[in-house]
């Protein structure tokens, strides 16, 4: 096989590939014998009909789609490797020429990841401060520990206010005509959590147990479903319980209840502990965002639109995944919230191709200052995900190899080395305090 590489713009080229006739004999023989185990020819048994029986019926040119679709994926494959380009896009197949007896003939259009010229990345300005614990903090600790450990029990009598749950009947109706998705019955809603339309919470509030209200709302004009976007809805809801946090008492017994110490005052120093710690890694996290950020300002470097699209459905995923473990997913967050999955993209785009910009800046910098990472390296890093999911080092690296993400790891310590090495030659500067409005 034969692969020329010509490149025709910065980021897009052509790839002229021609693959011996051999191979196309070979992949003829596969998509013969693959059509052959479903064929039904009068006089024979199925999958026993005679190649030059099949042939004469339905002719050679019957098998070049499926021939073209065994030996396409592996000749670019192989024409990948031997041209050490690194493509970032689905290519643009041409197929120029197939048939029995010749060589097989195809050009691939193809976005391959961009040049990267470095400028300054050694030498950057980074913010440091401080780390100081607060009385404040500690008590926000201690506030967030008491909301999760609260008990709800139910409220007879009286209102409901934001920060109760309440259980609630609801249907719909937009012109007087109820619509589809717009009811429910025994609803668990959280007042004050803004996760249902916008002003739906703040009229159910102030309503007792067994009350009936409608509750007038606006759809926003971005809702996903266009037949309701930026329309008047009246929603008839029934409140059937109300129930209220009821928060422990910050004594000795809620330091036993939530941690291994017998009194507050040892939890608050250990929670001091903790918030310190917390903050040296925003602090360390903030020095390494700025260093990097500022080798990628400084870069030239232009990112294909795939690449970003490709970092952005990424993201879109990665969302997906955190509201699954929430108990939501994404079609109820759009539900909710009145978004698109479109304006997710939209309002995600920015930060993906920031992301894109970093990494290929970061692989750019690894390169030029010739970072490797050894086996010891990786065995390190495998000795630390065993203890965090208590397996063995070995179990963790065969399960990696497994699923292919080996390779994965070695090039997430690189980058880590990479950002050590921008950390270590930065210049600290102190972090401006932002301004309270």
């Amino acid at each position: 096989m034969t692969a020329k590489w010509e490149k025709t713009e910065k980021n897009l080229g052509v790839l002229e590939v021609e693959v011996a006739a051999e191979r196309v004999s070979a992949a003829l023989d596969k998509a013969f014998n693959k059509v052959a185990k479903t064929l039904n020819v009068p006089g024979f048994r199925k999958g026993k009909v005679p190649r030059s029986i099949f042939e004469a019926r339905f002719g050679i040119e019957s098998l070049y789609n499926d021939a073209i679709d065994i030996l396409l994926p592996e000749a670019y494959s192989e024409a990948i490797d031997e041209t050490d380009i690194f493509p970032v896009d689905r290519p643009e197949i041409e197929i120029e020429q197939f048939e029995k007896g010749q060589p097989f003939k195809f050009k691939a259009k193809v976005t391959v990841k961009p040049e990267v010229k470095l400028g300054e990345y050694k030498g950057v300005e980074v913010p440091v401060s401080a780390v100081e614990v607060s009385e404040e903090d500690i008590n926000s600790e201690l506030e967030r520990l008491q909301q999760r450990h609260a008990e709800l029990s139910v409220i007879e009598e009286g209102a409901a206010e934001t920060g109760d749950t309440v259980s609630i009947d609801f249907e719909g109706f937009v012109d007087g005509e109820a619509f589809e998705g717009g009811q429910a019955e025994r609803y668990s809603l959280e007042l004050g959590s803004n996760s249902f339309i916008p002003g739906f919470e703040e009229q159910v509030a102030g309503m007792a147990t067994g009350d009936f209200k409608d509750v007038t709302v606006t759809f926003p004009e971005t809702y996903h479903a266009t037949e309701l976007a930026g329309k008047e809805a009246v929603f008839k809801v029934k409140l059937h319980e109300i129930k209220r946090k009821n928060l422990p008492a910050l004594d000795d017994e809620f330091a036993k209840d939530v941690s291994e110490f017998d009194t507050l005052d040892e939890f608050k120093a250990d929670l001091k502990q903790q918030i310190a710690s917390r903050k040296e890694n925003e602090v360390k996290a903030a020095k390494e965002a700025a260093a990097v950020e500022k080798a990628a300002e400084n870069a030239e470097i232009e990112i294909p639109d795939a690449m970003v699209n490709s970092e952005t459905e990424n993201m879109v995923r990665d969302f997906d995944n955190r509201l699954r473990q929430q108990g939501m997913n994404l079609e109820m967050y759009t539900s909710f919230s009145g978004q698109t999955t479109d304006d997710l993209k939209e309002q995600m785009k920015e930060e993906a191709a920031k992301r894109v910009r970093n990494n290929l800046v970061l692989e750019q910098i690894a390169k030029e200052e010739n970072i490797e990472v050894s086996e010891e390296e990786v065995s390190a890093e495998l000795e630390k995900m065993a203890s965090q999911f208590q397996r063995s080092a070995e179990e963790v690296r065969s399960i990696l190899e497994a699923n292919g993400s080996l390779a994965s790891l070695s090039e997430e310590i690189k980058l880590r080395k990479t950002i050590d090495l921008l950390v270590d030659n930065s210049k600290e500067v102190e972090a401006v305090a932002e301004k309270a409005e």
